[in-house]
């Protein structure tokens, strides 16, 4: 008789690959996670994890479409607001995401790190730059609005915003937890918001 497990479609298969890869990630390297674990940890062999990817890039690329969809899909979710209160809700949401899904930064982190490039790489750098116009447009709708300086540097802000979560996150990386990243985040939030205001 089969099991319920056996029986699961190819996209609820790839859907609970790529939860593996992502538990994994968050305990070690992903540069070090084989296929060989990503089947142990779903309690199948190897070969029936390749039923459903054809190569070990497919799994790392089903990986990044699912963090694409779901941070995106939040931070856009979060910028529906008046432009301050959405920088802010950005943030929140950013770093909640992070807290909930650890193994997410390190995966960026090791495929922004290849030096070749690869359609993981591509896919990742493309999040990145949907981010920055996410965030460059909120900046200039509070700057038409007077809520930012007039004269603020977009780029730079943009890179101030995202490097304080990386900044979260790599402090969270070497404590071991994401335990206190929501907490310290607020601090790091309102001096942000404190720097580009008029």
């Amino acid at each position: 008789m089969q099991t319920q497990k056996t029986r699961l479609g190819t996209e609820a298969r790839q859907a609970e690959t790529v939860q593996a890869v992502l538990s994994l990630a968050a305990q070690r390297s992903p540069g070090a996670i084989t296929t060989a674990e990503v089947a142990a940890a779903m309690g199948l062999s190897q070969g029936a994890v390749f039923r459903h990817f054809a190569t070990k890039e497919a799994i790392w690329l089903a990986v990044a479409d699912w963090i694409q969809e779901e941070l995106l899909g939040r931070l856009n979710e979060a910028a529906r607001a008046e432009p301050l209160s959405a920088l802010s809700a950005v943030f929140r949401a950013h770093v909640a995401f992070v807290v909930a899904n650890p193994g997410v930064p390190r995966l960026i982190f090791h495929e922004l790190q290849e030096a070749g490039d690869t359609a993981v790489k591509r896919k990742v750098s493309g999040m990145l730059q949907a981010y920055r116009a996410l965030l460059v447009g909120l900046l200039k709708q509070a700057q038409a609005a007077g809520s930012v300086a007039p004269d603020l540097d977009l780029t730079s802000a943009c890179a101030l915003f995202i490097g304080a979560i990386q900044g979260l996150v790599m402090q969270s990386m070497l404590a071991g937890s994401t335990a206190q990243m929501a907490s310290q985040g607020e601090g790091m939030l309102a001096l942000y918001l404190s720097g580009i205001k008029p």
